[in-house]
């Protein structure tokens, strides 16, 4: 399928349409209330559908600290020039003007016995239904000599916004022939294409501005998301400069220092100018403090995103353990449409549609280079599971590859759309 962005707004995985039915009232309080935590493609969908198509009818807020929301995909793009850092970035006055109660502050914690959620602020917000969408967070010491408070040192960049501003700078502060290195992470983790994307941007920007420098990938796995694709790329645009070592050849085995700023990998030390050390992940931090996670992910039901804990509270996007989509940016706007549509029927009576699922991740090689990979996906009632897939192939045209490139830049168009209420 080809991507435009009025083709994106169209193709909603549930319909506006709802049925006249009473309103439920949880308590007898008035409007059924709905609290979402975390304002990235997960939660800010789902809040903005709900409030869109209940035309009022729930209460909906939004909790998300950050007053500007820089994506996670298309920030390899601005590392490689191709973007500049204001147009990955987005604000939330489109979800107010659509009815979202926008709140910017940081949750610390859930009651789900009282069904309230608590801010760094101190207020105390009551739910009748709670959204969860916090992205990730990093498992502590999963790179031997990395911990957060080295992320200024050996930034990560995966959480978009200063951290890729950083490492950015880093890059561009190379010296003549240094070298740059990527600890890559182990799955599951946020975008399986995203490191190798990296490679690619940081090696198109190295090809320009520093032309002698290496690039080191230690890597714990044994393969990766389109390997073959990404191979041929480096090898067409970038060869003798990016060097990856997977598994068997000691990518599993890891450690940095980053006050000597040193990695070492399988026991041979390495001097690096640039290290971006990317850790295992894990559900963030308040879906462990709400108590729906199995100590890293959120367990969910696959037919409306709902956590295996609590039927009240639901888990969208890298934070959710749902079976066989990809934790990525179009996979969670995705589940938030389904997640929406069954909240709002739970609270309204609306009518629920079957939850059907997609994803598509693109990712860029070098100028006019792109490839993607894509499923689409049904509930079961074990998971989220694949029904069909598709994946760009090695040797393609020149003007295939432009083609696919460009079909991402109207895919980020229609839907950064979609979860900020921009105007299609």
């Amino acid at each position: 399928m080809t991507f435009d962005r009025r083709t994106f707004l169209g193709t909603s995985a549930v319909a506006a349409a709802s049925l006249a039915a009473p309103m439920v009232l949880a308590d007898g309080h008035g409007k059924p209330r709905v609290v979402v935590i975390g304002g990235g493609a997960g939660g800010a969908t789902a809040a903005r559908y709900i409030a869109k198509d209940s035309k009022g009818a729930v209460d909906v807020t939004l909790i998300e600290p950050t007053r500007t929301y820089y994506t996670c995909f298309f920030s390899n793009l601005y590392l490689g020039g191709f973007k500049e850092i204001d147009e990955i970035g987005h604000s939330y006055g489109g979800l107010a003007a659509g009815g979202v109660n926008v709140v910017h502050d940081w949750a610390v914690g859930v009651d789900r016995d009282a069904k309230t959620v608590s801010l760094a602020g101190g207020a105390s917000l009551k739910y009748d239904k709670l959204i969860l969408s916090p992205g990730i967070d990093f498992v502590d010491m999963a790179v031997p000599g990395w911990d957060v408070s080295a992320q200024n040192a050996m930034p990560h960049a995966y959480k978009a916004g200063s951290q890729t501003e950083l490492l950015k700078a880093q890059l561009a502060a190379m010296p003549e022939g240094g070298t740059f290195a990527m600890v890559a992470p182990p799955n599951p983790y946020r975008c399986p294409p995203g490191p190798y994307e990296r490679v690619s941007m940081v090696a198109h920007y190295l090809k320009t501005n520093n032309p002698t420098a290496k690039i080191i990938v230690a890597d714990p796995k044994p393969k990766f998301s389109k390997m073959a694709l990404f191979q041929e790329g480096w090898n067409n645009h970038y060869a003798g400069m990016i060097d990856w070592i997977g598994e068997d050849f000691g990518g599993g085995s890891v450690s940095v220092d980053p006050a000597a700023m040193t990695v070492t990998i399988d026991g041979e030390e390495t001097k690096v100018d640039v290290a971006n050390v990317i850790p295992a992940m894990k559900a963030g931090r308040i879906a462990d403090l709400a108590g729906v996670t199995d100590g890293n992910w959120a367990p969910v039901n696959a037919a409306d995103m709902s956590t295996k804990a609590d039927p009240d509270v639901y888990v969208l996007g890298d934070a959710s353990q749902q079976g066989d989509m990809p934790k990525s940016g179009f996979s969670a706007n995705s589940q938030a449409k389904v997640c929406a549509n069954a909240v709002r029927g739970a609270l309204t009576g609306s009518k629920v549609f079957p939850a059907k699922f997609s994803n598509t991740c693109w990712s860029l090689i070098d100028t006019n280079d792109g490839v993607k990979v894509g499923a689409t996906y049904e509930a079961t009632e074990e998971k989220i599971a694949k029904v069909d897939g598709f994946i760009s192939q090695t040797g393609e045209t020149a003007d295939i590859r432009k083609a696919t490139y460009e079909e991402s830049e109207g895919w980020y168009a229609g839907i950064t759309a979609d979860m900020f209420g921009a105007k299609a």
